[in-house]
């Protein structure tokens, strides 16, 4: 409905500040990352993710997306350290794709656009609930996952054998004893910057965490991804691709790197 967000020419993102005047704020993301002009900050620690596979409860198709929900009501999946302070639970984790195997992902590097991105959505435990933190200026710290186009990745096999099942928007399906964290990369150097969320209602709420290495899937798996759809059961189909937003201005904020 023309009301609502999404991708499509008449409610994607070049028409989000129209109901979200935040869209054109000071921290907006995703961002081009660009890597000469990131500052080494000696002090950011190692990420410290802890996840317990345990905590994984379903799998939506939410109309945008789909994601990976988990349990948040006790420190069993978190993350510590990193350039954050405090504990931050893992509420959710989603991707963002392309119609091709060369656009997709949020984030760029020097430009450089990926097939696709995995965002890992964590909370503030100072705050008593992920609904409190989701508009703190320091409630979210998401870390964002290159994927980059090389062999068949079997740990995101998993997921992508549950999306048949959550094909149109509205599906939910179980999605037991997931752990995410076979879908980080082997090596955890970031860069990090503030931000904000990159759907509505935008929040500028997020400490983002980009991973400089990607973690590799085929042709054939992205395939899987495209053949999700926007559209409800009864709806006239409509393929789930692009559904990115483009990388907003940095004005002036500083990315800084955990190495060099």
């Amino acid at each position: 409905m023309s009301h609502e967000w999404g991708y499509a020419d008449h409610n994607g993102p070049h028409k989000w500040f129209e109901s979200f005047p935040i869209a054109n704020g000071p921290r907006q993301s995703p961002i081009d990352i660009n890597p000469h002009g990131a500052s080494y900050d000696s002090s950011l620690k190692p990420l410290k993710l802890n996840y317990d596979p345990s905590t994984s409860l379903d799998i939506l198709n939410n109309g945008h997306s789909f994601q990976v929900t988990f349990a948040d009501d006790k420190d069993s999946s978190t993350l510590r350290e990193g350039p954050i302070s405090g504990t931050y639970r893992l509420k959710q984790f989603h991707f963002h794709w392309g119609v091709s195997d060369d656009m997709g992902s949020e984030h760029t590097v020097n430009g450089k656009c990926y097939p696709a991105e995995l965002h890992l959505v964590h909370w503030n435990t100072k705050y008593p609930s992920f609904g409190e933190a989701v508009n703190k200026p320091d409630g979210l710290a998401v870390v964002g996952v290159f994927l980059e186009v090389d062999a068949d990745n079997p740990q995101l096999q998993k997921v992508l054998d549950a999306l048949d099942a959550i094909k149109s928007k509205g599906m939910q399906t179980s999605f037991k004893n997931f752990d995410p964290t076979v879908l980080l990369p082997n090596s955890l150097e970031y860069w990090t910057y503030v931000g904000s969320l990159t759907t509505p209602p935008l929040y500028e709420s997020v400490t983002w965490i980009v991973c400089k290495k990607p973690i590799s899937v085929s042709s054939a798996q992205m395939k899987k991804f495209r053949s999700l759809l926007f559209s409800a059961e009864g709806e006239d189909a409509c393929c789930m691709v692009n559904n990115y937003r483009p990388p907003q201005p940095l004005k002036g904020r500083a990315v800084l790197a955990s190495f060099k």
